[in-house]
């Protein structure tokens, strides 16, 4: 009897001997040529095993409260950084999941069957996701030494997600009374992209760094942006003429648009194994999952569902009044989450 105990024993410590991970930090033994060594003092594989978390179910009965908002997350905002650093960019993990296969892309042209173009009818094929970003190959010219074109063939462009600054969110904010809770569930994400128009210098608009500090940072493109003229004869002294523009030039005002749309409960599956890099500690393990679940990024609101269907820029001229309005919006959301409970 003792000698089968001991046994059992035996096997016991020698499978937990196996399951536990090598110690690294005191590793001697040599590292075959097949078996790369360990970046760290640890595995880190909890990323990469994570699965969603799903959301509670929410029956269409339970609904007491519905509200639609579109809002833009600009990642030149230090709180957004993340989305944008090299090691973990969002436009490239999203344009890498659509170009083998794992995530859809949705066609953001408006149709008849989808007047707006972000509800998820169409699938863009994803030769035509590269297309968006300025073609999938270039055309390159051979030269002999008299710098005659000689021969010329097609290469495949390296895709840079350098030029993604910005992106829109489209999600519900829904009171489920079942629970009690009312709470944003984000329903698509779209890059941004601004169209290339024929014959437009991409300056067009700008302002001259010496202007002022002001102008420098000025984005003829930004929906939002405050227009430079306007800061400049704020800030100019009485006695010092402020210089004239001339209305002349050609001057265009182009909306970044959707370059596709990304259905977010698909990309979740994707998004809950790719790590955010963290500014202030390498060890936090947030996906890009638990950012947008948890609600951590800045944004600013640029539609609210309306009869008319208008945008805020529709019926806002000035951009620190269309902030005002979203702040507005963002407020009326709170508001009716404070005013459901009484104290």
């Amino acid at each position: 009897m003792k000698k089968y105990l001991f046994s059992a024993l035996a096997i016991a410590c020698s499978a937990a001997a196996f399951a536990q991970q090598e110690n690294l930090s005191n590793s001697t033994k040599p590292i075959h040529a097949e078996e790369p060594p360990v970046d760290g003092y640890f595995v880190q594989s909890d990323i990469e095993n994570r699965k969603v978390i799903p959301y509670a179910t929410i029956r269409q009965t339970d609904v007491a409260y519905k509200k639609r908002v579109w809002r833009e997350i600009d990642l030149r905002e230090k709180m957004n950084k993340a989305f944008a650093s090299p090691k973990s960019r969002l436009i490239d993990i999203i344009i890498d999941a659509v170009m083998k296969g794992e995530l859809r892309a949705y066609d953001p042209t408006p149709t008849e069957n989808d007047p707006n173009g972000d509800s998820f009818k169409n699938v863009l094929p994803p030769d035509q996701v590269m297309a968006r970003f300025g073609g999938d190959s270039v055309l390159v010219e051979e030269f002999n030494e008299n710098n005659e074109v000689i021969a010329s063939h097609y290469e495949a462009r390296a895709f840079s997600g350098e030029n993604v600054i910005k992106f829109r969110i489209k999600e519900d904010w829904i009171f489920d009374k079942q629970r009690s809770v009312f709470e944003p569930r984000i329903v698509g994400i779209a890059p941004l992209i601004t169209p290339q128009i024929p014959g437009m210098d991409s300056n067009v608009g700008m302002v001259p760094a010496e202007t002022g500090g002001g102008a420098a940072n000025f984005d003829p493109f930004d929906p939002f942006a405050v227009q430079p003229e306007q800061n400049q004869a704020a800030n100019a002294p009485s006695n010092v003429p402020v210089p004239t523009v001339n209305t002349g030039l050609f001057n265009p005002q182009v909306d970044p648009t959707p370059a596709f749309w990304i259905y977010f409960p698909e990309a979740r599956h994707i998004l809950v194994n790719k790590e955010v890099v963290n500014r202030s500690n390498d060890a936090t393990g947030l996906s890009y999952d638990d950012i947008f679940v948890k609600r951590m990024f800045a944004s600013y609101i640029v539609k609210e569902s309306n009869p008319e269907d208008l945008r805020i820029k529709d019926y806002i001229a000035d951009g620190k009044e269309r902030l005002y309005e979203s702040e507005r919006i963002k407020k009326s959301l709170m508001d009716y989450e404070q005013d459901l409970w009484s104290y």
